[in-house]
C-alpha cells in the first residue's frame, strides 16, 4: 500500500469512527432518560395550533457551568405558553450536576411553567467543545427531542446563555403569522474566503465526542481537498429553522444530511457549515432559505472569533436594528435591565408579560401567575421594527437575489 493510499485510509478511518460516535450522540433516547420534566398541572386555557392560529416556536437554550442564573433569566425573557423550551447545560466536568439542579428548581418555581409544562431540562447532557462538532451534535439531539416531545411548533430557534431578546413573544408571533411556515431564516453564503483554508480543509477530531472532560480539539497534520459532490456554504451558527427542514435532517429519508454530517464531523466550527450546506444542496429545501439570522451583533475590527460584549452604550443600536435577538451579554449587564424595562416591560424574576397575562403588575404578585386566552396577541412598538426587517428579508427571498449563492 502506497503512502497516499495509507493516508487516505487513515483519513477515512478517522472520519468513519468519528461519525459513528457522533451519530450515537443524537440517536436513540427514552423520555425518562433525556429530560427532567416540570411538575405538570391543568392549564385553564387551551393552546390552539395550526393554520389560522399564531405560530409556535421551539427554543433550544444552551449554557455551561455557572450559567444557571443567566439561562433562567433568558428563559423568563422569551417564555410564552404557546412555545416549547429545551434547556441544555453542557457537561463541563466538576460540579455541573449541582448547577443543573439549581436551574431545574428555578424553572419549577414559575407558576405558568408548572401549569403548562412546556419547559424541560436535558438530564444527561452532552460534553461540548467550542471549536468542535459536538455543538452540532447537541443541536441535532435537541431538535430530535423537541420533534418527539411536541408536534405543534413551527420553527426551531437556537439561543445561548449570552443571548437576549429584543422583542416580546407577542411581537414575534404577530410578525411570523404572515410568514410561510416552511421558510428558514439562515444567514448563508458560498463565498468561503479564508474559512476554506482555516476551517474546512483542516482535519480535526473533537475529544468531546468520546471524553467527558473539556479539552481542545486535535488537528491532523494533513489537509483534505474540497468536496466536488456538493458545494460548501457557511454563515452564522444562529438559526431559525422550519420544522419540515429539521425533520429532513433528523429522520433521514434522503442521505444528504448524513453524508454532509460525516464530512463536517471533522471540521472546525461545523455549526457554521452544516445546516447551511445541507439546505443549499437540497433541491427540496434550497428555495426556502431567507438569508438572515435575525440577530444583532457588533464585531471588533478586525473580527474575532465572537462578537464583542454588548453594553448600555449599544442600547439605541439594538432598539433600531429590527433584530429579534442580540448577543453577547455578560451576566447581569445593565443593558439587560434596560431591555427588560423599555422593551419587554419585565419585572425581575418574572416572565415577560403578554396578552395572555391577566394579573396585576406588582412586587407582591407575578403578573403572569394568572392568565386568560394564550392565543390572543398584543404586540408592542418593536413589532414594527422586526416586521420591517423581516419584510426586507422576504423581499430578497422572493427576488431570489440572495438565495443559496
Amino acid at each position: 500500500m502506497g503512502v497516499e493510499k495509507k493516508w487516505l485510509y487513515a483519513l477515512f478511518s478517522i472520519a468513519f469512527v468519528s461519525l459513528v460516535i457522533f451519530l450515537s450522540c443524537i440517536s436513540g433516547f427514552r423520555s425518562s432518560y433525556y429530560a427532567i420534566p416540570s411538575h405538570r398541572s391543568f392549564a385553564s386555557t387551551a393552546v390552539h395550533r395550526g393554520p389560522g392560529n399564531p405560530p409556535a416556536f421551539a427554543y433550544f437554550i444552551t449554557g455551561g457551568m455557572g450559567d444557571a442564573d443567566q439561562m433562567f433569566r433568558l428563559l423568563l425573557a422569551v417564555y410564552h405558553p404557546r412555545n416549547r423550551y429545551l434547556l441544555h447545560m453542557g457537561a463541563d466536568g466538576g460540579e455541573e450536576e449541582r448547577e443543573r439542579r439549581k436551574l431545574g428548581l428555578l424553572v419549577e418555581s414559575v407558576p405558568a411553567i408548572r401549569a403548562f409544562g412546556n419547559v424541560d431540562l436535558i438530564g444527561k447532557p452532552d460534553s461540548l467543545t467550542y471549536m468542535g462538532s459536538t455543538n452540532t451534535a447537541a443541536i441535532l439531539r435537541g431538535a430530535a427531542i423537541l420533534l418527539k416531545m411536541e408536534s405543534g411548533w413551527d420553527w426551531f430557534i437556537t439561543l445561548s446563555a449570552m443571548d437576549y431578546p429584543l422583542i416580546t413573544q407577542d411581537d414575534l408571533f404577530h410578525v411570523f403569522s404572515t410568514v410561510k411556515r416552511d421558510l428558514n431564516f439562515i444567514d448563508h453564503t458560498s463565498d468561503l474566503g479564508w474559512k476554506e483554508d482555516q476551517r474546512i480543509r483542516p482535519i480535526i477530531v473533537d475529544p468531546g465526542i468520546y471524553l467527558t472532560r473539556k479539552t481542545q480539539i486535535f488537528y491532523a497534520t494533513q489537509k483534505r481537498p474540497m468536496p466536488d459532490s456538493f458545494k460548501v456554504f457557511t454563515g452564522s451558527p444562529w438559526v431559525v429553522l422550519s420544522r419540515s427542514f429539521l425533520e429532513f435532517c433528523i429522520l433521514g429519508w434522503d442521505n444528504l444530511p448524513r453524508r454532509l454530517l460525516m464530512y463536517f464531523t471533522n471540521s472546525v466550527l461545523s455549526q457554521e457549515f452544516y445546516f447551511h450546506s445541507v439546505i443549499c444542496n437540497s433541491p427540496e429545501f434550497k428555495n426556502t432559505t431567507v438569508n438572515g439570522d435575525l440577530r444583532y451583533f457588533v464585531w471588533d475590527n478586525p473580527p474575532k472569533m465572537e462578537p464583542h460584549f454588548l453594553n448600555a452604550s449599544d442600547f439605541d443600536g439594538m432598539v433600531q436594528s429590527g433584530a429579534a435577538f442580540a448577543r453577547r451579554f455578560k451576566k447581569d449587564d445593565p443593558a439587560l435591565d434596560m431591555i427588560d424595562e423599555h422593551i419587554l416591560h419585565r419585572s425581575p424574576n418574572q416572565v415577560t408579560p403578554g396578552a395572555w397575562c391577566t394579573g396585576r403588575r406588582s412586587w407582591l404578585m407575578e403578573q403572569c401567575s394568572k392568565w386568560g386566552d394564550v392565543n390572543v396577541l398584543k404586540p408592542g412598538p418593536q413589532m414594527e421594527k422586526l416586521g420591517s426587517s423581516v419584510n426586507k428579508l422576504l423581499d430578497d427571498w422572493k427576488s431570489q437575489s440572495n438565495q443559496c449563492r
